[in-house]
């Protein structure tokens, strides 16, 4: 009883350490998530709402969000 609770414990921690909001649930990234803004362009804008819920639910995911480029908003179509 007590090593499946130990290991049910360390499956729901590995799940929930590489889950980040971003990267799941906002969709594939973009060319312009993935570039930094040359020099006098506006800095590229976070998603308020997946970086609050990395925070809140398990805030080691900011850094997958951050890494992967998702948690950047995705540039405006012309």
């Amino acid at each position: 009883m007590k090593k499946t609770v130990l290991k049910v414990t360390a499956i729901v921690l590995i799940a929930a350490s590489l889950s980040s909001c971003a990267t799941l649930f906002c969709g594939p990234v973009g060319e312009c998530q993935r570039t930094k803004p040359a020099e006098g362009q506006p800095a590229r804008q976070v998603r308020a709402g997946a970086l609050i819920l990395d925070i809140v639910l398990f805030w080691p995911s900011v850094i997958v969000d951050f890494a992967t480029n998702a948690i950047y908003r995705p540039c405006e179509k012309k």
